[in-house]
């Protein structure tokens, strides 16, 4: 055996296998953030609205009116309100542990969701909802086919930006806890 000097000391591994492990739970839960979010916003792309647009336009805009009314509830706004700040978690743990490219994917995603996500559904799909949801629904087809109308299209189109921007967020997490 080679004798080691008395100040020799092994490097501490066990702390650096615990801040990878936290830095790779916090990248998980990123990318189950992500995923959950970008699932609600595309299941609204692929068939909710599709649904809604086939149907009577006052059945629409009634179950439009009650699934408004349900979504603030505390088991959609942690994916919702939250994504960016697990995200954010993620990049500071990531950048603590010396993984500088998963740290950039995980706060660069936490920006674009926070923006293209969060900025987004509140300056255009939740003042529209809460149009929609003091309108009364009128009994004639053809004025709420009117109502529908105008709502629905839009709706869309803001609704599809927003699952694009949550796209990129979870594909960004995605390559962040790769690179964990």
């Amino acid at each position: 055996m080679i004798p080691l000097p008395a100040a020799y000391s092994p490097p501490d591994s066990q702390d650096s296998d615990v801040g990878l492990l936290a830095t790779r739970i916090a990248g998980l839960a990123a990318l189950i953030f992500s995923g959950a979010i970008f699932g609600f916003f595309y299941a609204w792309v692929c068939s909710t609205m599709w649904g809604l647009d086939a149907t009577d336009p006052r059945i629409a805009i009634q179950a439009m009116q009650a699934m408004n009314a349900s979504v603030r509830n505390a088991v959609f706004a942690p994916a919702f309100f939250g994504t960016p700040f697990v995200l954010w978690i993620a990049a500071l743990l990531a950048l603590h542990v010396g993984r500088t490219h998963a740290a950039l994917a995980f706060g660069l995603g936490g920006v674009i969701y926070a923006t293209g996500g969060i900025i987004l559904t509140m300056t255009n799909n939740v003042p529209m909802n809460e149009a929609l949801g003091l309108l009364t629904v009128p009994t004639d087809i053809a004025a709420a086919q009117v109502i529908w109308d105008a709502y629905s299209g839009t709706w869309q189109v803001f609704n599809v930006m927003r699952t694009v921007f949550s796209g990129i967020t979870l594909a960004l997490a995605g390559y962040g806890l790769m690179r964990l």
